[in-house]
Protein backbone atom coordinates (compact mmCIF):
# COMPACT_ATOMS: atom_id res chain seq x y z
CA UNK A 1 0.00 0.00 0.00
CA UNK A 2 2.69 2.28 0.93
CA UNK A 3 4.02 1.80 -2.67
CA UNK A 4 1.08 2.42 -4.12
CA UNK A 5 0.91 5.32 -2.29
CA UNK A 6 4.27 6.62 -3.38
CA UNK A 7 3.90 6.12 -7.15
CA UNK A 8 0.62 8.21 -6.76
CA UNK A 9 2.82 11.23 -5.29
CA UNK A 10 5.55 11.12 -7.96
CA UNK A 11 3.12 11.01 -10.75
CA UNK A 12 1.00 13.97 -8.76
CA UNK A 13 4.77 15.87 -8.70
CA UNK A 14 5.08 15.15 -12.60
CA UNK A 15 2.20 16.06 -13.54
CA UNK A 16 2.32 19.28 -11.38
CA UNK A 17 5.76 20.24 -12.63
CA UNK A 18 4.28 19.64 -16.28
CA UNK A 19 1.42 21.68 -15.59
CA UNK A 20 3.72 24.53 -13.78
CA UNK A 21 5.88 24.83 -16.90
CA UNK A 22 3.05 25.29 -19.78
CA UNK A 23 0.76 27.37 -17.95
CA UNK A 24 3.98 29.69 -17.31
CA UNK A 25 4.44 29.20 -21.22
CA UNK A 26 1.29 30.28 -21.94
CA UNK A 27 0.51 33.19 -19.89
CA UNK A 28 4.08 34.78 -21.00
CA UNK A 29 3.65 37.89 -23.43
CA UNK A 30 7.53 37.44 -24.70
CA UNK A 31 8.16 34.80 -27.82
CA UNK A 32 10.41 31.98 -26.82
CA UNK A 33 13.46 31.45 -29.00
CA UNK A 34 13.49 27.85 -29.41
CA UNK A 35 17.20 28.25 -30.90
CA UNK A 36 18.26 29.51 -27.40
CA UNK A 37 19.47 26.93 -25.16
CA UNK A 38 21.34 28.47 -22.29
CA UNK A 39 18.20 30.62 -21.84
CA UNK A 40 15.93 27.34 -21.67
CA UNK A 41 18.03 25.73 -19.13
CA UNK A 42 18.43 28.37 -16.79
CA UNK A 43 14.44 29.00 -17.35
CA UNK A 44 13.81 24.82 -16.98
CA UNK A 45 16.59 25.18 -13.69
CA UNK A 46 14.02 27.47 -11.94
CA UNK A 47 11.10 25.55 -12.76
CA UNK A 48 12.23 22.35 -11.34
CA UNK A 49 13.80 24.31 -8.31
CA UNK A 50 10.10 25.93 -7.71
CA UNK A 51 8.38 22.64 -8.53
CA UNK A 52 10.61 20.56 -6.28
CA UNK A 53 10.55 23.24 -3.31
CA UNK A 54 6.30 22.94 -3.92
CA UNK A 55 6.41 19.53 -3.62
CA UNK A 56 8.54 19.01 -1.14
CA UNK A 57 6.55 21.22 1.56
CA UNK A 58 3.04 19.36 0.06
CA UNK A 59 3.91 15.92 0.76
CA UNK A 60 5.53 16.13 4.15
CA UNK A 61 9.18 14.71 3.05
CA UNK A 62 7.13 11.34 2.70
CA UNK A 63 8.73 11.26 -0.73
CA UNK A 64 12.48 12.26 -0.02
CA UNK A 65 14.56 14.63 -1.94
CA UNK A 66 16.08 11.25 -3.96
CA UNK A 67 13.39 11.27 -6.56
CA UNK A 68 13.35 14.92 -7.06
CA UNK A 69 17.01 14.94 -6.91
CA UNK A 70 16.58 12.46 -9.99
CA UNK A 71 14.32 14.36 -11.78
CA UNK A 72 16.86 17.32 -11.46
CA UNK A 73 19.76 15.09 -12.87
CA UNK A 74 17.94 13.66 -15.79
CA UNK A 75 16.87 17.09 -16.86
CA UNK A 76 20.13 18.50 -16.32
CA UNK A 77 21.51 15.68 -18.03
CA UNK A 78 19.49 16.32 -21.35
CA UNK A 79 19.98 19.52 -21.40
CA UNK A 80 23.68 19.73 -20.49
CA UNK A 81 24.67 17.92 -23.38
CA UNK A 82 22.89 20.18 -25.60
CA UNK A 83 23.91 23.72 -24.13
CA UNK A 84 26.16 24.67 -26.91
CA UNK A 85 24.55 26.89 -29.43
CA UNK A 86 24.00 25.60 -32.99
CA UNK A 87 26.65 26.56 -35.18
CA UNK A 88 25.98 26.19 -38.89
CA UNK A 89 23.47 28.12 -41.47
CA UNK A 90 20.94 25.29 -42.75
CA UNK A 91 17.89 24.55 -40.76
CA UNK A 92 17.70 20.72 -40.59
CA UNK A 93 14.34 20.29 -42.33
CA UNK A 94 15.52 22.23 -45.43
CA UNK A 95 17.24 18.51 -46.48
CA UNK A 96 15.60 16.02 -44.01
CA UNK A 97 18.12 15.98 -41.24
CA UNK A 98 17.28 16.64 -37.77
CA UNK A 99 19.16 18.52 -34.73
CA UNK A 100 20.17 15.22 -33.26
CA UNK A 101 21.77 13.64 -36.32
CA UNK A 102 25.40 13.51 -35.08
CA UNK A 103 23.84 12.15 -31.41
CA UNK A 104 25.38 8.42 -31.90
CA UNK A 105 28.37 9.14 -33.36
CA UNK A 106 31.88 8.63 -32.19
CA UNK A 107 33.77 12.02 -32.34
CA UNK A 108 37.20 10.35 -33.10
CA UNK A 109 35.36 8.28 -36.03
CA UNK A 110 34.12 11.68 -37.33
CA UNK A 111 37.69 13.31 -37.36
CA UNK A 112 39.06 10.17 -39.15
CA UNK A 113 36.34 10.48 -41.89
CA UNK A 114 36.72 14.34 -42.62
CA UNK A 115 40.31 14.20 -43.07
CA UNK A 116 39.73 11.56 -45.51
CA UNK A 117 37.65 13.77 -46.74
CA UNK A 118 39.51 16.93 -46.76
CA UNK A 119 41.72 14.83 -48.32
CA UNK A 120 40.17 14.37 -51.36
CA UNK A 121 39.57 16.98 -54.42
CA UNK A 122 35.81 16.81 -54.10
CA UNK A 123 33.91 16.88 -57.26
CA UNK A 124 30.87 19.47 -57.14
CA UNK A 125 28.12 17.11 -56.66
CA UNK A 126 30.59 15.14 -53.42
CA UNK A 127 30.92 18.93 -52.14
CA UNK A 128 27.13 19.83 -52.72
CA UNK A 129 26.11 16.75 -50.13
CA UNK A 130 29.31 17.29 -48.02
CA UNK A 131 28.35 21.12 -47.74
CA UNK A 132 24.73 20.77 -46.45
CA UNK A 133 25.98 17.98 -43.82
CA UNK A 134 28.54 19.77 -42.27
CA UNK A 135 26.76 23.34 -42.22
CA UNK A 136 23.56 21.95 -40.88
CA UNK A 137 22.34 23.89 -37.56
CA UNK A 138 22.37 20.33 -35.19
CA UNK A 139 23.81 19.53 -31.96
CA UNK A 140 27.54 18.54 -31.55
CA UNK A 141 28.24 15.09 -30.95
CA UNK A 142 29.26 14.47 -27.33
CA UNK A 143 31.64 11.39 -27.79
CA UNK A 144 34.93 11.38 -27.78
CA UNK A 145 35.42 15.11 -29.18
CA UNK A 146 35.71 18.24 -28.15
CA UNK A 147 32.60 21.15 -28.91
CA UNK A 148 35.41 23.57 -30.59
CA UNK A 149 36.99 20.77 -32.55
CA UNK A 150 33.72 19.81 -33.59
CA UNK A 151 32.98 24.00 -34.83
CA UNK A 152 36.95 23.92 -36.10
CA UNK A 153 35.58 21.20 -39.08
CA UNK A 154 33.38 23.52 -40.30
CA UNK A 155 36.16 26.30 -40.29
CA UNK A 156 38.31 24.28 -41.81
CA UNK A 157 36.28 23.04 -44.90
CA UNK A 158 35.14 26.72 -45.40
CA UNK A 159 38.30 28.11 -46.05
CA UNK A 160 39.18 24.90 -48.28
CA UNK A 161 36.15 25.45 -50.12
CA UNK A 162 36.97 29.15 -50.69
CA UNK A 163 33.22 30.37 -51.43
CA UNK A 164 33.62 33.93 -50.07
CA UNK A 165 29.98 34.51 -49.90
CA UNK A 166 29.14 31.63 -48.27
CA UNK A 167 32.51 32.57 -45.14
CA UNK A 168 30.32 35.69 -45.16
CA UNK A 169 27.23 34.31 -44.45
CA UNK A 170 28.51 31.97 -42.20
CA UNK A 171 30.09 34.41 -39.78
CA UNK A 172 26.79 36.90 -40.35
CA UNK A 173 25.04 33.86 -39.01
CA UNK A 174 27.34 32.95 -36.30
CA UNK A 175 27.99 36.06 -35.04
CA UNK A 176 30.80 35.09 -31.97
CA UNK A 177 34.05 35.58 -31.04
CA UNK A 178 34.69 32.44 -29.48
CA UNK A 179 35.49 31.19 -32.68
CA UNK A 180 35.35 32.79 -35.35
CA UNK A 181 38.79 34.53 -35.49
CA UNK A 182 40.50 32.23 -37.64
CA UNK A 183 37.78 32.77 -40.50
CA UNK A 184 37.30 36.43 -40.25
CA UNK A 185 40.97 37.04 -40.32
CA UNK A 186 40.73 34.59 -43.84
CA UNK A 187 37.80 36.32 -45.08
CA UNK A 188 39.60 39.56 -44.68
CA UNK A 189 42.60 38.51 -46.07
CA UNK A 190 41.45 37.30 -49.35
CA UNK A 191 39.52 40.13 -49.68
CA UNK A 192 42.07 42.52 -49.57
CA UNK A 193 44.40 39.96 -51.87
CA UNK A 194 41.88 40.25 -54.33
CA UNK A 195 41.24 44.16 -54.54
CA UNK A 196 38.23 44.19 -52.46
CA UNK A 197 38.59 46.51 -49.70
CA UNK A 198 34.91 47.38 -49.65
CA UNK A 199 33.77 43.90 -49.38
CA UNK A 200 36.84 43.64 -46.60
CA UNK A 201 35.89 47.00 -44.25
CA UNK A 202 32.40 46.32 -45.27
CA UNK A 203 32.38 42.86 -42.88
CA UNK A 204 32.69 44.95 -39.44
CA UNK A 205 29.50 46.76 -40.03
CA UNK A 206 27.45 43.58 -40.25
CA UNK A 207 28.68 41.67 -37.05
CA UNK A 208 28.78 43.18 -33.56
CA UNK A 209 31.16 40.42 -31.64
CA UNK A 210 34.95 41.13 -32.60
CA UNK A 211 37.30 39.35 -31.76
CA UNK A 212 40.17 41.06 -29.54
CA UNK A 213 42.77 39.09 -32.20
CA UNK A 214 45.40 42.48 -32.80
CA UNK A 215 45.45 41.54 -36.30
CA UNK A 216 41.97 42.08 -36.66
CA UNK A 217 42.08 45.20 -34.41
CA UNK A 218 44.71 46.66 -36.96
CA UNK A 219 42.19 45.65 -40.07
CA UNK A 220 39.50 47.77 -38.01
CA UNK A 221 41.72 50.71 -37.48
CA UNK A 222 42.89 50.71 -40.90
CA UNK A 223 39.29 50.16 -42.31
CA UNK A 224 38.35 53.78 -40.02
CA UNK A 225 41.15 55.29 -42.05
CA UNK A 226 39.88 53.82 -45.17
CA UNK A 227 36.31 55.36 -44.66
CA UNK A 228 37.54 58.70 -43.24
CA UNK A 229 36.29 58.10 -39.69
CA UNK A 230 39.74 59.17 -38.76
CA UNK A 231 38.52 60.59 -35.45
CA UNK A 232 37.22 57.33 -34.28
CA UNK A 233 40.12 55.30 -36.06
CA UNK A 234 42.54 57.69 -33.40
CA UNK A 235 39.87 56.63 -30.16
CA UNK A 236 40.03 52.82 -31.45
CA UNK A 237 43.84 53.11 -31.78
CA UNK A 238 44.05 54.92 -28.26
CA UNK A 239 41.97 51.81 -26.73
CA UNK A 240 44.20 49.53 -28.17
CA UNK A 241 47.52 50.83 -27.14
CA UNK A 242 45.69 51.38 -23.30
CA UNK A 243 45.24 47.53 -23.58
CA UNK A 244 49.32 47.06 -23.88
CA UNK A 245 49.45 46.81 -28.02
CA UNK A 246 53.13 47.29 -28.98
CA UNK A 247 53.69 47.28 -32.54
CA UNK A 248 56.34 50.03 -33.84
CA UNK A 249 56.05 49.01 -37.54
CA UNK A 250 52.19 49.93 -37.65
CA UNK A 251 52.52 52.63 -34.78
CA UNK A 252 54.81 54.48 -38.07
CA UNK A 253 51.66 53.28 -40.64
CA UNK A 254 48.76 54.49 -38.63
CA UNK A 255 50.51 58.10 -38.33
CA UNK A 256 51.14 58.21 -41.71
CA UNK A 257 47.92 57.19 -43.00
CA UNK A 258 46.46 59.60 -40.41
CA UNK A 259 48.39 62.70 -41.68
CA UNK A 260 50.41 62.85 -38.50
CA UNK A 261 53.91 62.35 -40.51
CA UNK A 262 55.26 61.86 -43.72
CA UNK A 263 56.57 58.78 -45.65
CA UNK A 264 57.99 56.74 -43.07
CA UNK A 265 61.28 55.08 -43.41
CA UNK A 266 59.88 51.31 -43.13
CA UNK A 267 61.00 47.65 -44.39
CA UNK A 268 58.43 46.06 -46.44
CA UNK A 269 56.71 43.30 -44.21
CA UNK A 270 55.95 40.12 -45.59
CA UNK A 271 54.89 38.45 -42.09
CA UNK A 272 51.12 39.04 -42.90
CA UNK A 273 48.90 40.24 -46.07
CA UNK A 274 47.58 43.78 -43.64
CA UNK A 275 51.29 44.82 -43.28
CA UNK A 276 52.38 43.98 -46.48
CA UNK A 277 49.35 46.50 -47.55
CA UNK A 278 50.65 49.15 -45.77
CA UNK A 279 53.99 48.82 -46.54
CA UNK A 280 52.32 49.22 -50.16
CA UNK A 281 50.57 52.40 -48.89
CA UNK A 282 53.02 54.14 -46.68
CA UNK A 283 56.47 53.54 -49.06
CA UNK A 284 56.93 56.12 -51.65
CA UNK A 285 59.03 54.14 -54.04
CA UNK A 286 56.98 50.54 -53.38
CA UNK A 287 59.48 48.11 -55.15
CA UNK A 288 58.92 44.39 -54.88
CA UNK A 289 60.25 41.09 -56.60
CA UNK A 290 58.26 38.12 -55.44
CA UNK A 291 59.82 34.72 -56.07
CA UNK A 292 58.86 30.35 -55.41
CA UNK A 293 58.73 31.10 -51.77
CA UNK A 294 56.54 34.12 -51.71
CA UNK A 295 52.98 33.54 -49.62
CA UNK A 296 50.59 32.48 -52.27
CA UNK A 297 48.46 35.19 -51.02
CA UNK A 298 50.91 38.13 -51.60
CA UNK A 299 51.17 36.94 -55.57
CA UNK A 300 47.23 37.17 -55.79
CA UNK A 301 47.26 40.85 -53.32
CA UNK A 302 50.29 41.82 -56.40
CA UNK A 303 47.84 40.53 -59.44
CA UNK A 304 45.43 42.32 -58.42
CA UNK A 305 47.04 45.55 -57.53
CA UNK A 306 48.62 45.08 -60.89
CA UNK A 307 52.07 45.17 -59.35
CA UNK A 308 53.50 41.86 -60.83
CA UNK A 309 55.95 41.55 -63.72
CA UNK A 310 54.39 41.74 -67.37
CA UNK A 311 54.88 38.73 -69.54
CA UNK A 312 56.81 40.36 -71.97
CA UNK A 313 59.15 41.96 -69.10
CA UNK A 314 60.10 38.40 -67.73
CA UNK A 315 63.73 37.73 -68.98
CA UNK A 316 63.73 34.38 -70.64
CA UNK A 317 67.39 33.66 -69.16
CA UNK A 318 65.86 34.11 -65.44
CA UNK A 319 65.41 30.44 -64.88
CA UNK A 320 64.16 30.88 -61.44
CA UNK A 321 61.62 34.07 -62.56
CA UNK A 322 60.45 31.60 -64.83
CA UNK A 323 59.10 28.79 -62.65
CA UNK A 324 58.05 31.43 -60.52
CA UNK A 325 55.77 33.09 -63.09
CA UNK A 326 54.48 29.12 -64.00
CA UNK A 327 53.73 28.57 -60.18
CA UNK A 328 52.15 31.92 -59.76
CA UNK A 329 49.69 31.33 -63.14
CA UNK A 330 49.02 27.90 -61.31
CA UNK A 331 47.92 29.73 -57.93
CA UNK A 332 46.17 31.89 -60.47
CA UNK A 333 47.94 35.28 -59.68
CA UNK A 334 48.40 35.33 -63.35
CA UNK A 335 46.15 34.36 -66.13
CA UNK A 336 46.73 31.10 -68.58
CA UNK A 337 47.25 33.46 -71.43
CA UNK A 338 49.86 35.23 -69.48
CA UNK A 339 51.63 32.03 -69.27
CA UNK A 340 51.10 30.96 -73.07
CA UNK A 341 52.43 34.81 -74.26
CA UNK A 342 55.07 34.44 -72.25
CA UNK A 343 55.45 30.62 -74.20
CA UNK A 344 55.67 31.94 -77.27
CA UNK A 345 58.68 34.72 -76.72
CA UNK A 346 60.99 31.23 -76.66
CA UNK A 347 63.16 31.07 -79.65
CA UNK A 348 63.37 27.45 -81.22
CA UNK A 349 64.88 26.79 -84.51
CA UNK A 350 62.83 24.77 -87.23
CA UNK A 351 64.41 21.48 -87.17
CA UNK A 352 63.52 21.30 -82.65
CA UNK A 353 59.64 22.36 -84.77
CA UNK A 354 59.88 19.79 -87.13
CA UNK A 355 61.44 16.74 -84.76
CA UNK A 356 58.91 18.14 -81.49
CA UNK A 357 58.35 14.65 -80.15
CA UNK A 358 61.79 13.96 -79.44
CA UNK A 359 63.03 17.82 -79.49
CA UNK A 360 61.01 18.47 -76.43
CA UNK A 361 62.62 15.52 -74.21
CA UNK A 362 66.08 17.31 -74.01
CA UNK A 363 64.93 20.96 -73.06
CA UNK A 364 64.12 22.00 -69.62
CA UNK A 365 60.53 21.39 -68.04
CA UNK A 366 59.51 25.24 -68.78
CA UNK A 367 61.06 25.22 -71.87
CA UNK A 368 59.48 22.14 -72.80
CA UNK A 369 56.06 23.48 -72.55
CA UNK A 370 57.06 26.23 -74.50
CA UNK A 371 58.08 24.03 -77.26
CA UNK A 372 54.90 21.72 -77.09
CA UNK A 373 52.72 24.75 -77.24
CA UNK A 374 54.44 26.78 -80.11
CA UNK A 375 54.28 23.21 -82.14
CA UNK A 376 51.10 23.11 -81.39
CA UNK A 377 49.87 26.57 -82.59
CA UNK A 378 51.56 25.51 -86.34
CA UNK A 379 50.01 21.98 -86.52
CA UNK A 380 47.00 21.77 -88.58
CA UNK A 381 46.16 18.23 -88.44
CA UNK A 382 43.96 17.01 -85.90
CA UNK A 383 45.66 13.94 -84.53
CA UNK A 384 49.54 15.83 -84.19
CA UNK A 385 47.41 18.45 -82.23
CA UNK A 386 45.50 16.14 -80.07
CA UNK A 387 48.77 14.62 -79.63
CA UNK A 388 50.33 17.51 -78.65
CA UNK A 389 47.45 18.66 -76.05
CA UNK A 390 48.69 15.55 -74.41
CA UNK A 391 51.76 15.55 -73.83
CA UNK A 392 51.73 19.74 -72.95
CA UNK A 393 48.72 18.54 -70.36
CA UNK A 394 51.06 15.83 -68.91
CA UNK A 395 54.25 18.17 -68.62
CA UNK A 396 52.04 20.43 -66.54
CA UNK A 397 50.98 17.38 -64.32
CA UNK A 398 54.10 16.23 -63.71
CA UNK A 399 55.49 19.30 -62.19
CA UNK A 400 51.72 19.94 -60.40
CA UNK A 401 51.22 22.57 -62.37
CA UNK A 402 47.97 21.78 -63.59
CA UNK A 403 45.67 24.65 -62.98
CA UNK A 404 48.46 26.89 -65.04
CA UNK A 405 47.27 24.57 -68.02
CA UNK A 406 43.03 24.10 -67.35
CA UNK A 407 40.69 26.37 -69.33
CA UNK A 408 42.98 27.24 -72.02
CA UNK A 409 43.05 23.13 -72.65
CA UNK A 410 39.53 23.31 -73.16
CA UNK A 411 39.14 26.40 -75.69
CA UNK A 412 42.19 24.88 -77.60
CA UNK A 413 41.10 21.55 -77.83
CA UNK A 414 37.29 22.68 -79.04
CA UNK A 415 39.09 24.28 -81.95
CA UNK A 416 40.05 20.87 -83.13
CA UNK A 417 37.76 19.28 -86.01
CA UNK A 418 36.71 16.18 -84.05
CA UNK A 419 35.64 14.20 -87.40
CA UNK A 420 39.11 14.12 -88.26
CA UNK A 421 40.58 12.57 -84.70
CA UNK A 422 41.76 8.79 -84.78
CA UNK A 423 39.82 6.49 -82.33
CA UNK A 424 42.89 6.46 -80.52
CA UNK A 425 43.03 9.88 -79.81
CA UNK A 426 39.07 9.82 -79.29
CA UNK A 427 39.42 9.11 -75.67
CA UNK A 428 41.56 11.88 -74.45
CA UNK A 429 39.21 14.37 -76.44
CA UNK A 430 36.03 13.42 -74.95
CA UNK A 431 37.37 13.02 -71.65
CA UNK A 432 38.45 16.53 -71.24
CA UNK A 433 35.40 17.91 -73.09
CA UNK A 434 32.98 16.01 -70.44
CA UNK A 435 34.96 18.75 -68.46
CA UNK A 436 32.42 20.83 -69.25
CA UNK A 437 29.32 19.41 -67.81
CA UNK A 438 25.91 19.02 -69.21
CA UNK A 439 23.58 21.76 -66.96
CA UNK A 440 22.17 22.87 -69.95
CA UNK A 441 21.32 19.69 -71.51
CA UNK A 442 17.04 19.03 -71.81
CA UNK A 443 15.71 16.09 -70.32
CA UNK A 444 14.31 13.69 -72.75
CA UNK A 445 10.97 11.49 -71.89
CA UNK A 446 10.29 7.97 -73.04
CA UNK A 447 7.37 6.44 -71.91
CA UNK A 448 7.84 2.83 -72.92
CA UNK A 449 11.08 2.75 -70.31
CA UNK A 450 10.50 3.13 -66.27
CA UNK A 451 13.39 5.47 -65.28
CA UNK A 452 12.96 7.41 -68.89
CA UNK A 453 9.17 8.03 -68.42
CA UNK A 454 7.84 11.13 -67.06
CA UNK A 455 7.28 9.46 -63.75
CA UNK A 456 10.28 11.17 -62.67
CA UNK A 457 9.02 14.82 -62.46
CA UNK A 458 7.35 12.78 -59.38
CA UNK A 459 10.99 13.75 -57.91
CA UNK A 460 10.92 17.17 -58.66
CA UNK A 461 7.61 17.47 -56.69
CA UNK A 462 5.82 18.53 -60.09
CA UNK A 463 3.79 15.31 -59.44
CA UNK A 464 1.16 14.66 -56.99
CA UNK A 465 1.00 10.52 -55.68
CA UNK A 466 -2.36 10.14 -56.99
CA UNK A 467 -1.44 10.99 -60.36
CA UNK A 468 1.55 8.84 -60.12
CA UNK A 469 0.02 5.93 -59.33
CA UNK A 470 -2.31 5.78 -62.17
CA UNK A 471 0.74 6.38 -64.30
CA UNK A 472 2.61 3.68 -63.16
CA UNK A 473 -0.33 1.41 -63.02
CA UNK A 474 -1.13 1.81 -67.00
CA UNK A 475 3.13 1.49 -67.59
CA UNK A 476 3.49 -1.84 -65.32
CA UNK A 477 0.30 -2.59 -67.02
CA UNK A 478 1.77 -2.75 -70.22
CA UNK A 479 4.61 -4.32 -69.19
CA UNK A 480 3.30 -7.09 -68.03
CA UNK A 481 1.94 -7.49 -71.26
CA UNK A 482 5.66 -7.17 -72.71
CA UNK A 483 7.63 -10.67 -72.09
CA UNK A 484 10.85 -9.02 -73.35
CA UNK A 485 11.17 -6.00 -71.06
CA UNK A 486 14.00 -5.85 -69.12
CA UNK A 487 13.84 -4.05 -65.53
CA UNK A 488 17.18 -2.12 -65.50
CA UNK A 489 19.21 -0.78 -61.94
CA UNK A 490 17.73 2.39 -62.45
CA UNK A 491 14.15 1.18 -63.08
CA UNK A 492 14.79 -0.14 -59.28
CA UNK A 493 15.92 2.58 -58.25
CA UNK A 494 13.00 4.32 -59.26
CA UNK A 495 10.03 2.28 -58.49
CA UNK A 496 12.29 1.39 -54.55
CA UNK A 497 11.92 5.23 -53.92
CA UNK A 498 8.19 5.15 -54.95
CA UNK A 499 7.32 2.24 -52.68
CA UNK A 500 9.58 4.11 -50.47
CA UNK A 501 7.62 7.41 -50.39
CA UNK A 502 4.36 5.29 -50.46
CA UNK A 503 2.91 4.63 -53.40
CA UNK A 504 0.68 1.86 -53.77
CA UNK A 505 1.66 -0.75 -56.29
CA UNK A 506 -1.13 -3.11 -56.94
CA UNK A 507 -0.01 -7.15 -55.66
CA UNK A 508 -0.76 -8.16 -58.93
CA UNK A 509 2.20 -6.48 -60.61
CA UNK A 510 4.47 -7.47 -57.70
CA UNK A 511 5.28 -11.31 -59.83
CA UNK A 512 7.31 -8.85 -62.12
CA UNK A 513 8.85 -6.23 -60.31
CA UNK A 514 12.68 -7.81 -60.32
CA UNK A 515 13.96 -5.21 -56.87
CA UNK A 516 17.02 -6.71 -55.89
CA UNK A 517 18.46 -5.79 -52.41
CA UNK A 518 20.92 -3.30 -52.85
CA UNK A 519 24.37 -3.95 -51.73
CA UNK A 520 24.99 -1.44 -48.98
CA UNK A 521 28.60 -1.64 -47.28
CA UNK A 522 28.32 -3.55 -43.56
CA UNK A 523 29.53 -0.41 -42.28
CA UNK A 524 27.01 1.97 -43.26
CA UNK A 525 24.21 -0.98 -42.14
CA UNK A 526 25.49 -0.67 -39.19
CA UNK A 527 25.31 2.75 -38.93
CA UNK A 528 21.63 2.94 -40.03
CA UNK A 529 20.99 0.39 -37.80
CA UNK A 530 22.45 2.32 -34.99
CA UNK A 531 20.77 6.03 -36.27
CA UNK A 532 24.47 7.87 -37.25
CA UNK A 533 22.60 10.26 -39.72
CA UNK A 534 25.51 12.25 -40.09
CA UNK A 535 28.19 10.09 -40.49
CA UNK A 536 26.17 7.73 -42.88
CA UNK A 537 26.11 11.40 -45.28
CA UNK A 538 29.98 11.05 -44.76
CA UNK A 539 30.42 8.32 -45.47
CA UNK A 540 28.53 8.31 -49.10
CA UNK A 541 30.46 11.89 -49.70
CA UNK A 542 33.61 9.80 -49.24
CA UNK A 543 32.71 7.06 -51.60
CA UNK A 544 31.38 9.82 -54.14
CA UNK A 545 34.86 11.36 -53.70
CA UNK A 546 36.43 13.25 -56.99
CA UNK A 547 33.60 11.57 -59.34
CA UNK A 548 30.76 13.26 -60.84
CA UNK A 549 27.09 11.22 -59.79
CA UNK A 550 26.63 10.45 -63.26
CA UNK A 551 30.67 8.46 -63.68
CA UNK A 552 29.52 6.33 -60.49
CA UNK A 553 28.47 2.62 -61.50
CA UNK A 554 24.52 2.13 -61.62
CA UNK A 555 25.29 -0.95 -58.37
CA UNK A 556 26.63 2.50 -56.38
CA UNK A 557 23.61 4.72 -57.39
CA UNK A 558 21.41 2.17 -56.07
CA UNK A 559 23.08 1.27 -52.68
CA UNK A 560 23.37 5.29 -51.94
CA UNK A 561 19.27 6.18 -53.12
CA UNK A 562 18.59 3.19 -50.81
CA UNK A 563 20.65 4.35 -47.78
CA UNK A 564 18.29 7.75 -48.51
CA UNK A 565 15.53 5.89 -48.78
CA UNK A 566 16.08 4.45 -45.43
CA UNK A 567 16.90 7.29 -43.84
CA UNK A 568 13.93 8.84 -45.26
CA UNK A 569 16.48 12.23 -46.46
CA UNK A 570 14.17 12.49 -49.10
CA UNK A 571 15.52 15.78 -50.68
CA UNK A 572 18.52 14.84 -51.09
CA UNK A 573 17.75 11.57 -52.60
CA UNK A 574 15.56 13.55 -54.70
CA UNK A 575 18.14 15.54 -56.13
CA UNK A 576 20.30 12.64 -56.73
CA UNK A 577 17.57 11.07 -58.87
CA UNK A 578 16.86 13.93 -60.96
CA UNK A 579 20.62 14.24 -61.91
CA UNK A 580 21.53 10.25 -62.91
CA UNK A 581 18.35 8.76 -63.95
CA UNK A 582 17.12 10.76 -66.52
CA UNK A 583 18.24 10.80 -69.93
CA UNK A 584 19.49 14.21 -71.39
CA UNK A 585 20.28 15.72 -74.77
Amino acid sequence: MKILKLSNKIFFLIFFSLYFFISSNLNSNEPIDIWDIENIKKKNTVELENSSESMNNETNSNIGLGNIELINIQQDKKINTKEIKLVGLYDPAENDLNLDMWEFSDGEKIIKLVKKIHQKKLSNDAKNIYKKVILTNAFPPVNNIDVNEFINLKIKWLIKNDDLDLIKEFIIKNDQEDYNSELIKYYLDKNLSLGKIENTCDLFSLIKNFSTNNYILKYKIYCLINDDQKEIAQLQYDLVKESGFKDISFDKKFNYLMGYSTYPEINISEKNLLDFHLSFLSTKEFSYEPNQNTKKIIWQYLSSNNLLTKANDIDLEDREKIKSFEKATHDGSYKETDLLDLYTRFQFNIYQIISVLDAYKLLPNYEARALLYQAFLVSKEPNTQIQLLKLLKKEFDDDKLNKAFNNELLKLIQTIDVNKISSENLEFYQLQLSKLGNEKLKIKYNNKILHQSKLINYFSGNTSKEKIEKELEKMLKKIKKNKKYYFSTKDNILIESLISDGIQISKKYESILELNKSNIPTDIEVMINDGEIAMILLRLVEIIGEDNLNDLGTETLYFIISTLNKLNIDKIRNDIILQVIPVKV
